[in-house]
């Protein structure tokens, strides 16, 4: 009898310590595939292990505290935003939290008009509110560190893909983006900016028009070159994307009188040059479409009439208002068949 019991008292054991094990080393965390646990700035124990069991990551928080205390989790909390699989273990899941192995952000950064667009896209993505976002971009002493002013601070932004940690301060996903200005700012692109009289803000602004003109690359290089015979003829850039980020009105399909005449530094159907910003983050490709311009005699250009988002390119103001002309009459009666189909 008495054998019986120690063999009765042995397999309980046996299976206690079997099942903890099990619940400590085995696949007890439940999670979606991919699934991101994000712990925020100033965040407790309790308030991570709360969250992990509201959302059903943890079911049994007892053996998370046990593990938890022994190493020492409570005191070395760690902000970010951490990845998840499903069925891992909590001995696991509690080292990748204390070490703060954390998955990075990807942020991807396209077409963006204004800094509100860049603090949006941030806020988004991390941590660190649009708010924060804005003061570093207007604070004095970080446009004097970048060199820049509250009109080019825009373009320290080159359209590419940025591997950041979630919890970054605004200060620092901002210096992440200057830094990645500074690689793109090669020795060639530099020479090429120098050889065109350009600075590299300058080479961005025009960029950033170019942009906003057209989504065919095969012409973006020669819209650049009308741009810069402009420029170098003391024209007026007279580009319609300016008048439109003058405006802030980004909806608008067609330019009209009343919209030329709007006075703003942007508007370069009223002012000689670049206007002080640029009006967009260009893409790297329409950026080296500006740097790799070719030499053309181009002053004016416009869609052609078949609507296939190309340019006609004339070096005559009477050249040009025959492909205009030919466009409008094109336009009116696309307008007309329109009207006629409603």
């Amino acid at each position: 009898m008495k054998k019986k019991i120690i063999f009765n008292l042995f397999v309980i054991l046996f299976v206690a310590g079997g099942y903890s094990c099990w619940q400590v080393f085995g696949p007890t965390v439940r999670s979606l595939q991919n699934k991101y646990f994000y712990i925020k700035t100033g965040a407790t124990f309790i308030d991570i292990k709360q969250s992990l069991v509201d959302q059903k990551i943890i079911i049994n928080p007892f053996f998370f505290n046990l593990v938890s205390k022994h190493l020492n989790y409570s005191d070395k909390v760690k902000a970010g935003r951490y990845l998840i699989k499903n069925g891992t273990s909590v001995f696991s899941l509690l080292r990748m939290l204390r070490s703060g192995n954390q998955s990075p952000v990807n942020l991807v950064i396209n077409k963006l008009r204004i800094k509100e667009d860049l603090a949006q896209k941030i806020a988004e993505n991390f941590e660190c509110d649009s708010a924060s976002v804005m003061a570093v971009l207007h604070d004095k002493i970080t446009l004097q560190k970048y060199g820049v002013n509250k009109n080019t601070i825009m373009c320290i932004v080159i359209p590419n893909s940025y591997q950041i940690l979630w919890n970054s301060s605004a200060e620092k996903i901002i210096s992440k983006l200057y830094d990645e200005k500074e690689r793109f700012w090669n020795a060639k692109r530099i020479g090429s900016s120098k050889a065109l009289n350009l600075t590299k803000n300058q080479v961005y602004i025009m960029a950033s028009i170019v942009e906003e003109e057209t989504n065919k690359q095969e012409d973006k290089g020669n819209i650049a070159s009308v741009y810069i015979n402009r420029m170098a003829t003391g024209m007026k850039l007279q580009a319609d994307p300016t008048v439109k980020f003058a405006l802030q009105d980004f909806r608008l399909t067609r330019i009209m009188h009343k919209h030329l005449v709007y006075e703003s530094a942007f508007n370069t159907y009223q002012n000689l040059g670049l206007p002080p910003g640029p009006i967009c983050t260009p893409s790297i490709k329409s950026i080296d479409a500006v740097l790799d311009a070719p030499k053309t005699n181009y002053i004016y250009f416009v869609a052609k009439p078949d609507f296939n988002g190309y340019s006609n390119f004339s070096s005559s103001y009477s050249e040009h208002l025959i492909f205009a002309k030919a466009y409008q009459q094109a336009l009116d009666n696309l307008i007309k068949n329109k009207r006629k189909k409603n």
